[in-house]
């Protein structure tokens, strides 16, 4: 069994988009919950967000969401969550997702799921923290991604030791299958983002 306890999901909030990335959030959110993981996540009950929340509150599962209070203003706020923590600021929301999250997956997503991506790997990279980073590359989705990272290594901006910083899979069983053999991070001083 797994020693982690809660999983941070990064994905998108976008409804537009193929059923096979919202059956992909269903099933991880239904996981989450009957392997008793808690759901960390942005707070919001739309796209693949509602989807895995959903998904993880029908399961039983813990789900604890945290969302701006301008989103919450526009009425995307989850009211079903476990816990739904409202702060002022989005580097409030990544911080506290941060300290409640003991790894991270990332689902299909736009421009904010790269942000918070690309945030949490990079503090990583810096050393400040060494929980597992999960890349669930659905249907090909984030392949593009890993041309880019290779790009970057093969230009020289990138050290190709820090491809290990993330973990590309190509499904959930294999992301489960990484959880299982993941340490958890002895809790250190807490990392204030900005």
């Amino acid at each position: 069994m797994t020693s982690i306890r809660s999983l941070c999901v990064y994905c998108g909030a976008s409804g537009r988009v193929p059923e096979a990335y919202k059956q992909a959030a269903r099933e991880l959110g239904t996981e989450l919950g009957r392997r008793g993981i808690d759901l960390v996540y942005g707070g919001g009950k739309v796209g693949l967000m509602g989807e895995v929340a959903d998904a993880a509150i029908a399961a039983g599962g813990k789900v604890v969401g945290i969302i701006p209070n301008h989103l919450m203003k526009l009425e995307v706020g989850h009211g079903g969550a476990t816990e739904l923590v409202v702060v002022e600021t989005m580097h409030e929301r990544k911080q506290i997702m941060f300290d409640r999250a003991d790894a991270f997956a990332i689902l299909p997503g736009g421009l904010g799921t790269l942000d918070e991506t690309f945030e949490i790997v990079t503090w990583k990279q810096l050393r400040l923290h060494d929980k597992p980073v999960i890349v669930v590359d659905v249907e090909g989705y984030w392949q593009p991604l890993q041309h880019l990272i290779e790009h970057m290594i093969g230009a020289g901006f990138v050290n190709p030791i820090h491809r290990a910083l993330m973990e590309f899979v190509p499904d959930l069983p294999t992301l489960f299958e990484a959880l299982e053999r993941a340490p958890v991070e002895i809790p250190g001083p807490e990392i204030k983002w900005r």
